[in-house]
């Protein structure tokens, strides 16, 4: 494998006049692919009675491109490796966080920043020591070596991070290391659980911040591991990713120095692995949220300020259509919570009921969740499909339908199939695809972030319009 120069960066210096970027956003929408975005434009407008699109604060940006995301091993990248690109301009293998193709050390733009004076902040939806937050401060062999990530997050003296909490706080391979809470507060790190305590730490003037969930061991099931609750489950005093990004912000716009904030809305892909529409559009809408917190701040700083949202990759290969010349996006406004909330519900009520539970009692639990049978009307074969789905899980001969982030009753995956299947909507694998991803950008330079080009020239172009370049002005790239 042959490593070259990547002179892009380089060039743009020798023929741009960049203005300066002192405020920097960085949005990356895990798994968020163009259709979407569509869904969810097109949802809005389904729902208020209209034929068109209910347009994103992020799809309003005036310069917009999209990017290939193809590894350095494979056409299809996982989130490690295109994370790592996002962070550093460097192609690597998959499976691979913060090392390039030849196994050496990556240096995102979060450390080209932090060593230039920046504040910086990592923000994510899902834990903090997952693939793309981890990608900005990290480099291991492995993205799954969560301890090790927790690790150097503490060490890397980056001033804010915020997710749901650690993946892994202890060393599974040796008990007796330290925890990764302590670790972290050896480190100076003060942990903020929930909102208001955040915004206490901020009126502090604490010096380093990790926010996580108000209660770490939140339980509601399967559908609360490792994430903060999906914006379709949302309950009142949940942390948001709204929030989160409202409370980097505040931290990070301290003092008269500027600063570099990344966050990333992980449950677009979650959402997306489990081909689970409804929650997919509630996300794109939540992460869209955040990113109108960093548009505020960009109309009080409108020279200053650069705003550049894209994504790692496409998941699920959704398709706007499935049959038929037509789409009924407003039936997904009957779905009450996450394929994963909706099927711990069903189990719970299963446990209860026992097998005296009837088929009667399956169709008003799928009408009041789904719209199922009254909203939504299901033929006799769908019905007779379910009824067998049913019978099965009484004889104990069913099994859950799995995905990356997802276990989900069979019975209850089925009708969720059903739902998008009556809204129109398809899709053809529960895993990544190769689409390309979009690009949306507004401030200064933002210019220079437009039409199609690979990933991998993103970071170096935030860096050039930063005026952050490294030293050598080269960013290298393995291929």
């Amino acid at each position: 494998m042959r490593k070259l120069h990547f002179v892009f960066a380089l060039l743009l210096t020798a023929v741009l006049a960049f203005g300066e970027a002192r405020y920097v956003f960085y949005f990356i929408g895990d798994g968020m692919g163009p259709n979407v975005l569509l869904l969810t434009e097109m949802y809005g407008a389904q729902c208020g009675g209209q034929i068109g699109i209910k347009p994103l604060c992020m799809t309003g940006f005036p310069h917009y491109g999209s990017a290939s995301t193809f590894s350095a091993s494979n056409s299809i990248t996982d989130s490690s490796a295109a994370g790592t690109c996002l962070a550093s301009g460097e192609k690597t293998n998959n499976g691979t966080l913060g090392l390039n193709a030849n196994g050496d050390p990556t240096q995102s733009i979060a450390r080209v920043f932090k060593d230039r004076g920046y504040n910086v902040g990592i923000c994510t939806s899902v834990s903090i020591d997952h693939a793309t937050p981890g990608a900005f401060y990290a480099n291991v062999k492995s993205r799954n070596d969560y301890y090790q990530i927790g690790k150097q997050l503490a060490e890397s003296g980056f001033d804010f991070f915020a997710g749901s909490s650690f993946l892994q706080p202890m060393n599974k391979k040796n008990p007796q290391d330290i925890n990764l809470y302590d670790y972290c507060e050896k480190h100076r790190y003060c942990f903020a659980r929930g909102y208001s305590e955040c915004r206490e730490m901020i009126e502090g003037g604490k010096e380093k911040v990790i926010l996580i969930q108000e209660n770490e061991g939140i339980d509601r099931g399967a559908a609360s591991q490792g994430h903060i609750p999906y914006a379709i489950d949302r309950e009142k005093g949940d942390l948001t990713l709204p929030q989160i990004t409202e409370c980097a912000i505040d931290f990070l716009n301290r003092g008269d120095r500027p600063f570099f904030l990344m966050v990333e809305g992980g449950q677009i892909d979650w959402a997306n692995h489990a081909n689970d529409a409804a929650t997919a559009i509630h996300e794109v809408l939540d992460f869209d949220a955040s990113i109108r917190k960093a548009f505020e701040f960009y109309r009080k700083h409108p020279e200053e300020t650069l705003i550049i949202v894209t994504a790692d990759h496409e998941t699920g290969g959704l398709a706007l259509g499935n049959a038929h010349y037509t789409l009924s996006l407003d039936l997904l406004l009957n779905q009450k919570g996450s394929a994963q909330a909706i099927s711990d519900r069903f189990k719970q009520l299963y446990s209860q009921q026992g097998k005296s539970m009837k088929f009667e009692q399956v169709r008003s639990f799928l009408s009041a969740e789904l719209g199922l049978y009254t909203k939504v009307e299901l033929s006799q074969e769908e019905d007779k499909y379910l009824q067998g789905l049913f019978a099965k899980m009484k004889k104990n001969k069913s099994s859950d339908a799995k995905s990356m982030y997802a276990s989900v009753d069979a019975l209850c995956n089925a009708a969720i199939e059903l739902l998008n299947k009556h809204a129109e909507v398809g899709w053809t694998t529960h895993s990544h695809s190769a689409a390309a991803v979009p690009i949306f950008a507004i401030g200064k330079g933002a210019e220079h972030l437009s039409g199609f080009i690979d990933n991998s020239q993103i970071a170096p172009t935030i860096l050039q319009i930063s005026k952050q370049l490294p030293d050598n002005g080269v960013i290298s790239i393995g291929q």
